[in-house]
């Protein structure tokens, strides 16, 4: 006789999400287990988070040894990790200084504060900030309104004003739509749009939007929350155009599971924010911080830049074989661990059937399958979610 099952649901918690019907244990690697004993490979990583994947060996020792120590310091006091963090963050950047928070949310919040305060300091009394079709920078009511999905917006409003919204890819587009507006400080976006379906911004899009941005004293600010840290083989996503942003949100994979946010900003925008201007509770302490320092030294350490371009292009070159020409595959897109197939048809269904299967990942604008695993994961590995995940396709296009 089987051991009975433990039930996973959560009747006091508030119902924001649409859950599978699974309560998750522990991991090891690339692998994870439900409190049944269910085993699943993870392809996707707490949403880009877990950048080092589960109980990592070099990370765990590093953050019990923080935990002992100290977790949370205010901001009243230097933290020594900080400073260890931000010149990390600063070198692989080329930029200049950087704030830490808790959140992608608040990474944002903090760009677009820095964006109205760059237009004020200018003389501009109505700041407006260029944002994107398909984009999502959060849900707090400032980066709802900088988000373009009109679904979560929806019985929040009024919203944040000073946003004007043109469609990816298109700069003939986003020229007529500030054409003649003195109270344009900023252009806001995804390197690769995640939430908004894995849509890549173009190489030669992003060099022609910093140009714009030079030519009329705009900041330029670039979200790499997912799309950041290693994700698509370079340290940041931008960093294939060959270009560096003024202002640069981070969080997400930055401290391998624990959380953490930043803003990294160049010389233009550097020194906008002066004391009393922006500040947080729980952004930079210590434990986050140490978590941040540890994730970038076993990054290095384990080549996991290299490993996210090879993994992924293997992954990717394996869904392109078998999938492209097939009715109802519209796209294969991403870079690095960072990749989405595109239906024709909504396809949620598959998050349930993948999980049932023994493999996470998510559906995201509706009929885009998202894969951001953790940036461990092998070739075999990757073979593996291939040989689950494309039968399931097939079978679900042939419904």
């Amino acid at each position: 006789m089987s051991a009975a099952l433990t039930p996973a649901a959560s009747p006091h918690v508030m119902n924001t999400y649409g859950r599978l019907p699974i309560a998750m244990s522990h991991g090891r690697g690339c692998r994870v287990w439900d409190v049944n004993g269910k085993e699943y490979l993870d392809a996707l990583a707490g949403i880009a988070v877990n950048t080092l994947g589960h109980g990592h060996p070099k990370l765990v020792p590093a953050l019990q040894e923080q935990v002992a120590k100290m977790m949370h310091c205010c901001n009243y006091y230097h933290v020594p990790d900080q400073e260890r963090l931000a010149q990390m963050l600063v070198e692989r950047s080329g930029l200049t200084n950087v704030f830490f928070c808790s959140t992608g949310l608040e990474a944002n919040e903090a760009a677009l504060k820095l964006a109205r305060k760059f237009g004020h300091d200018k003389g501009i009394d109505r700041p407006e900030i260029v944002v994107f079709e398909k984009a999502f920078h959060g849900r707090s009511i400032a980066t709802l309104s900088a988000t373009g999905n009109p679904k979560i917006q929806v019985g929040f409003g009024p919203l944040v004003e000073g946003f004007i919204r043109v469609p990816v890819n298109d700069i003939q587009a986003l020229q007529a739509a500030t054409e003649g507006n003195p109270n344009v400080v900023a252009v806001f976006f995804e390197a690769i749009q995640g939430e908004g379906g894995v849509n890549p911004m173009t190489v030669g899009y992003m060099q022609d939007l910093r140009a714009l941005c030079d030519a009329r004293d705009w900041l330029m600010m670039i979200d790499e929350v997912q799309c950041g840290m290693g994700r698509t083989g370079k340290w940041f996503a931008h960093q294939w155009a060959g270009i560096q942003p003024d202002v640069m949100p981070l969080a997400k994979g930055l401290g391998s599971g624990v959380p953490i946010g930043a803003v990294v900003a160049g010389p233009k925008a550097a020194h906008i924010f002066q004391p009393g201007n922006h500040g947080t509770t729980f952004g930079g302490n210590p434990l986050a911080m140490r978590a941040g320092v540890e994730t970038i030294r076993i990054m290095e350490e384990d080549g996991l830049l290299d490993n996210a371009a090879k993994v992924g292009l293997h992954l990717q070159t394996k869904l392109l074989t078998s999938l492209l020409g097939q009715p109802g595959v519209k796209e294969v897109r991403g870079q690095g661990l960072m990749i989405g197939i595109e239906l024709t048809k909504p396809c949620g269904v598959i998050t349930q059937r993948a999980a049932d299967a023994g493999l996470l990942l998510s559906v995201t604008a509706d009929s885009v399958i998202r894969l951001v695993p953790p940036l461990i994961m092998t070739m075999a590995e990757a073979d593996e979610v291939a040989a689950i995940l494309l039968p399931l396709i097939h079978a679900f296009l042939s419904e």
